[in-house]
């Protein structure tokens, strides 16, 4: 039987849509073809991580496959105690969106005109409570299986923090998903950090520089591309999001593609930097859904986000296999073209 092949993996953050993740990263651990070398993760990226990580610590891929859905789990069961929930009339329509619910519109007016210094002084987190439930952080940080690198902002510097192994506690990962519209921001040593998408969703660089596995397998959940012009308030919000939580991982593919031209033309040595290989799998599939479903953590949407994550790993290796290790796949010189 051949060795396992070895993957980088690069999680993006989306709310409940990093579910998506989920399924993928099932099926990867379901797969024997495969060992994880370092998984780099921002915000919904940061939880499927750690969680992975404690998971596998406990009890091998088998005890991360179960973690991960203890998980989803916790977070839906915490969802039902939520004034916010999808409506009637979105239920009636077949959508996943909480565009018609009335607290979510409630909640989405009153987070433009007040900080969550206002709304939420007590600053309560339900999340940071299933996170607490469902990780051992001493697990995560005796994972040597698997570097860990999880990213949050610093609100002070404008610059990327990069949590390490043992860095990697319940304040990183809940500074790696704050978003300052919702929750007040995470403090650190004494300093105060926000969502780490705004520098790397997710952050690219430590898998070059940390491991020797060239492969990395981008999971990306927020859409590149959208080919209609947004004309709502809410679709120019949703939008100006979605372009700035990629912004940073764009100009991470244009590095690496500009070094591997580098490495080709022979003007840089492969014996002193990595050829990557660029690999992505993306959740098409949820292009069409209202940016509001990433609030929606019913039981029954996050495992249909499971079992749609599952299918494109499976159909993606059933095509890609045998790159990995090889070359890219991901064209990244169509990307910027």
């Amino acid at each position: 039987m051949a060795a396992p092949k070895k993957i980088n993996l690069a999680l993006q953050g989306g709310g409940a849509h990093g579910a998506f993740t989920w399924g993928v990263l099932d099926w990867f651990l379901e797969d024997s073809r495969f060992e994880i070398d370092a998984i780099t993760g921002t915000s919904a990226g940061a939880m499927n991580a750690v969680v992975l990580a404690s998971g596998m610590e406990a009890g091998g891929e088998d005890g991360a496959r179960e973690s991960l859905e203890s998980f989803w789990g916790e977070v839906s069961r915490e969802a039902q105690l939520s004034p916010i929930q999808r409506s009637p009339l979105d239920m009636f329509l077949g959508t996943w969106s909480l565009d018609h619910s009335p607290s979510y519109l409630f909640f989405d007016v009153v987070s433009r005109f007040a900080s969550p210094y206002e709304f939420n002084p007590l600053n309560v987190n339900p999340l940071r409570d299933v996170v607490a439930k469902t990780v051992d952080f001493g697990k995560v940080h005796q994972c040597s299986r698997i570097k860990l690198f999880i990213a949050a902002t610093n609100v002070f510097t404008g610059k990327i923090r990069v949590f390490r192994e043992k860095e990697v506690t319940l304040d990183a990962v809940m500074a790696s998903a704050c978003l300052p519209q919702l929750f007040q921001a995470v403090e650190i040593d004494g300093e105060p950090y926000w969502d780490g998408g705004y520098m790397g969703n997710p952050p690219l660089y430590p898998l070059f520089y940390e491991t020797e596995t060239p492969d990395v397998v981008l999971i990306q959940i927020n859409p590149t591309e959208r080919r209609e012009v947004p004309k709502t308030a809410r679709e120019i919000v949703n939008r100006l999001n979605e372009i700035t939580f990629n912004s940073t991982l764009l100009r991470e593919l244009r590095a690496i593609d500009f070094v591997t031209r580098l490495i080709e033309d022979g003007q840089l040595s492969s014996e002193d930097y990595m050829k990557v290989h660029m690999h992505r799998i993306s959740a098409g599939e949820l292009k069409p859904l209202q940016a509001s479903s990433k609030m929606n953590a019913e039981w029954s949407f996050l495992t249909h986000l499971r079992d749609l994550g599952r299918d494109t790993a499976k159909a993606w290796l059933d095509r890609h296999f045998d790159d990995i290790g090889k070359r890219s796949t991901l064209d990244l010189r169509s990307e910027f073209s």
